[in-house]
């Protein structure tokens, strides 16, 4: 559906597109789809009165068993929708509930699963009156109606609601305290990383467009990767070498799409700081997809709407091996600085890293001095988190210059002073 009057940078035909492949990775068939551009929503049924007799119609004539919209349904809208086909057998559903459900089913740690049970209940929790209106007609009458039909006089179906509702906040409460734990220790874990001073480069990017392939082709790593949307929902971290010998980090993280549902974002909130505190964002955009552009423009977006707007960003396109040859393929992405790679093929790689320490290096701060000898720690340190320019080995110890992360220049101030040369 396409709503006149607000920003529409995805075309509808290309957004339909993908719901249908949110629905195959929800292992859903596609049978048959039906389009609306009206100038607001229907508070009632999201789409005008006749389009709801159509839809009944298509829904008729090709026994689907469930319909789903492209943009968020309210409970009340749902319910009315529900009503209107007139079936048990017919499932109404919206983009967020279908992405809740490939959420669950691709879950496989215990945070992930936490972070999703709360994102789904939060969604059902106002949703809960269409459940159990089979039961509230039981008590009959004002009870049916939803009035109380005096004392004694309330319908069963009602109480279950009650007490379903009651289950289901205490519920959340509990599964925000477990998040709450971790996000604590993904605090303490981010201090303990600050303190040794290794940086955080955060993978970012529309989902599917090839991060986890990335993680692996630089590190080593044999994380699980598929070409479905949301494939791998959970956080992974693993060490790298740039060029240098300098180690980074590089933190994997789930992938944005458009209308991303806001129950995710709050319940993804431990998983997304590791975003907000990374050194670096690496914005992986697949170069091969029809609507490059539009996915850039939402993962800035979310980034965004995160606070993620300090860190700097490198982009890369990847899937160039899917490309045809010729021209320069960051300017026809319009993004000329960003490099060209391909994770599964190894393509550019050595440049991307290249690159990212470029970056990184730019943060560090200058210093020079004079280290004792018996302070080895440091030069060790200095070795593996900075950058050495000049070391020269003197009877009293070893005289240098470099770049050092500010977060360490306390531990080297009695011997190296931060300062600006040539």
């Amino acid at each position: 559906m396409e709503i006149k009057g607000q920003p529409a940078p995805w075309r509808l035909a290309d957004s339909l597109a993908e719901l249908a492949r949110l629905a195959d990775t929800a292992g859903l068939r596609v049978v048959g789809t039906l389009e609306q551009r009206i100038e607001r929503p229907n508070p009632a049924t999201l789409i005008g009165s006749g389009k709801v007799t159509e839809l009944v119609a298509l829904r008729a004539d090709t026994g689907a068993n469930a319909v789903i919209f492209d943009e968020e349904l309210s409970p009340a809208q749902q319910r009315e929708l529900e009503e209107a086909f007139g079936s048990d057998v017919v499932k109404v559903l919206d983009r967020t509930a279908l992405i809740l459900d490939i959420f669950a089913q691709h879950a496989r740690t215990r945070e992930g699963a936490l972070q999703v049970e709360l994102a789904q209940y939060e969604y059902r929790l106002p949703r809960l009156t269409r459940a159990w209106t089979h039961l509230a007609r039981q008590g009959g009458g004002a009870a049916a109606r939803g009035g109380s039909g005096g004392v004694g006089l309330r319908g069963p179906g009602e109480t279950q609601l009650e007490v379903d509702r009651r289950e289901i906040r205490k519920r959340i409460v509990h599964l925000k305290s477990e998040l709450e734990d971790v996000r604590t220790h993904r605090a303490q874990y981010r201090r303990h990383r600050a303190r040794e001073a290794v940086p955080v480069v955060a993978l970012v990017g529309y989902t599917n467009a090839g991060k986890s392939t990335l993680l692996n082709a630089l590190s080593g790593a044999k994380l699980y990767v598929a070409d479905q949307l949301f494939a791998t929902l959970d956080p992974t971290t693993r060490r790298v070498a740039l060029p240098g010998g300098r180690e980074v980090l590089f933190t994997d993280t789930v992938g944005f799409i458009q209308k991303l549902p806001t129950a995710l974002v709050a319940a993804f909130r431990a998983t997304l700081e590791e975003i907000t505190e990374a050194d670096l964002l690496l914005h992986v955009v697949d170069i091969t997809h029809a609507n490059a552009h539009q996915q850039v423009a939402t993962v800035l977006e979310v980034l965004e709407e995160l606070g993620a707007t300090g860190q700097p960003i490198v982009t890369a396109l990847n899937k160039m091996d899917l490309l045809a040859a010729g021209g320069s393929e960051g300017q026809v992405a319009g993004m000329p600085d960003a490099i060209a790679i391909s994770a599964l093929a190894g393509q550019g790689l050595a440049e991307l890293l290249t690159r990212i320490e470029e970056v990184l290096t730019e943060e560090l701060v200058e210093v020079q001095g004079l280290l004792p000898f018996q302070r080895g720690d440091l030069l060790g340190l200095l070795h593996q988190r900075g950058v050495i320019s000049r070391e020269e080995h003197l009877p009293e110890g070893t005289r240098l210059r470099g770049r050092v992360p500010a977060s360490l220049l306390p531990r080297f101030e009695p011997y190296l002073m931060p300062t600006r040369y040539e």
